[in-house]
């Protein structure tokens, strides 16, 4: 049996993997954008289109997770219904039924099970246990093609505590080659972002490099994997919606793999554009090649343009202004009555969160000792075109509205805020947009105490998927255009 293998990079963090005469695609995002439809949408980076007619045959789907960089309903629309999708065993039932919907079977899969197609085999792992809690549900698979080299694709997540078990007791071989994710997304300086902590002094923008994006993951992820020849990198590959800035920085895995070369010696790095494929040979002592595939091609005009705009906000950023993702509501005092109904939800919730902790744990700022409110919630352009603003109480988990003010006084007042549009707010609650996408684009945050700290942390874990299922399921009837009605788990309210 031919143990080769062969992974074909098609974007972000899509991968098609052939060995023993059978393909698996992960995470299939094969559109040139990903997420939900509007001005939420990311295009993928580099930019690419992928003839699906011209692609190999696949045999198997596996999706890693839910996120809407991995899990796509109008790339999955591409395929044939007859291949078989394999999930997790704690992937969300919204998006199993999101998938039934569109007319395929869905596979659960327990962490020791493998994935037989014929002499191809896909083992899937469940992530490492000091991965953030927004992505614990994420799986990583292990490919093997017979006894051949393995790849380990270790997705959005440190990598798997069992997997290395598995490893260290001779389960499985140590990986020839692992894919790891570079998700640091870090935008150029000037550019206003959730992960910009807006008071004076504590962005920390000097640890947001190139050479920590390479450290954290060639010599801090991969570490446990002593012994795998070679890393390809992937990830970081979208450029956000209403970016003036183009791609993030740090996204250029040619140039990324390049210099980790030149630093060190443990291993080779790949930094593969859309459309290269990686053949990993049978023999240990074979190199690992690279080759062009015909069926995907990148879209040079639109790659120039977004470099061209990268280039010019270096030199000269200007006045950033953000803008709202989501259209204005219909019925504002409808809108109205749905936020206010949230804050008593939110204002528990947040107790529960690191910033919630901190913020009842502190008792002096920037004036002097602290009273009941601990943290501000702002919301920009709301009925009336006014900004409403609601003070946290920690003595009652409410949010208090407050007259509107400054940010600066805002800032001066609470050691914690969050900023963002009414518009997003209300479309987040109703599951037109997910907590990804208002906070990659439209949402800005202020906080004392390190990155995890900030309250765009704190609404990932009140409003991601995993702990919002509901809203989840909306959100991929959006995505599927409405076409049927989303499945709303028992429970979650």
């Amino acid at each position: 049996m031919d143990t080769q293998l062969e992974l074909t990079f098609l974007g972000h963090q899509t991968w098609l993997v052939q060995g023993a005469g059978r393909s698996v695609l992960v995470d299939p995002v094969l559109a040139p954008a990903f997420g939900l439809p509007g001005r939420a949408e990311c295009r993928v980076w580099p930019p690419r289109a992928i003839d699906t007619d011209a692609m190999p045959q696949v045999d198997a789907v596996i999706l890693t997770h839910e996120h809407l960089d991995h899990f796509h309903l109008p790339s999955l629309a591409l395929l044939d219904r007859s291949i078989p999708v394999y999930v997790g065993p704690l992937l969300l039932e919204p998006v199993e039924a999101a998938i039934i919907r569109l007319g395929f079977t869905v596979h659960r899969l327990d962490h020791t099970s493998p994935i037989e197609l014929g002499g191809l085999r896909a083992t899937l792992y469940p992530a490492g246990a000091k991965t953030l809690f927004w992505e614990d549900r994420v799986f990583q698979p292990c490919v093997q093609a017979g006894d051949g080299p393995a790849v380990f694709i270790a997705v959005d997540a440190d990598i798997s505590d069992l997997y290395l078990q598995h490893i260290a007791e001779g389960v499985q071989p140590v990986p020839r080659m692992t894919v790891l994710s570079n998700n640091s997304q870090i935008v150029p300086p000037g550019m206003p972002a959730s992960s910009v902590n807006l008071l004076p002094g504590l962005d920390g923008t000097r640890h947001k490099t190139g050479l920590s994006v390479l450290n954290q993951l060639l010599l801090e992820v991969a570490a446990p994997l002593d012994g795998v020849a070679d890393i390809a990198l992937c990830g970081n590959g979208f450029v956000p919606p209403g970016s003036p800035h183009g791609p993030f920085l740090y996204s250029d895995h040619v140039e990324m793999a390049a210099t980790a070369n030149r630093l060190q010696h443990l291993f080779t790095v790949h930094g593969p554009r859309p459309g290269d494929q990686l053949c990993v040979p049978g023999s240990p002592a074979e190199k690992v090649t690279s080759r062009p595939v015909g069926w995907v091609q990148i879209d040079g005009t639109f790659e120039h343009e977004q470099l061209r705009a990268h280039n010019a906000f270096r030199t000269d950023p200007g006045q950033v202004v953000l803008a709202a993702l989501a259209d204005e509501p219909a019925d504002w005092d409808q809108a109205l009555d749905t936020v206010t109904g949230e804050l008593p939800r939110l204002g528990r919730e947040l107790l529960a969160t690191s910033s919630g902790i901190l913020a009842c744990s502190i008792h002096e700022y920037l004036s002097g000792p602290l009273g009941r409110h601990r943290a501000v919630l702002r919301l920009k352009d709301g009925p009336g075109g006014h900004l409403l603003q609601f003070a946290w109480d920690v003595t009652t988990a409410s949010f208090d509205p407050v007259p509107a003010t400054t940010r600066d006084e805002a800032m001066a007042t609470y050691p914690f805020g969050a900023e963002l549009f009414f518009c997003d707010f209300v479309a987040l609650l109703e599951g037109r947009l997910q907590v990804w996408d208002v906070a990659g684009g439209s949402m800005e945050c202020w906080h004392i105490g390190p990155p995890l700290d900030s309250l765009v942390y704190a609404f990932f874990g009140i409003y991601g998927e995993h702990q919002r299922p509901d809203l989840a399921g909306r959100s991929y009837v959006h995505l599927a255009g409405g076409v049927a009605e989303a499945v709303v788990p028992a429970g979650t309210r």
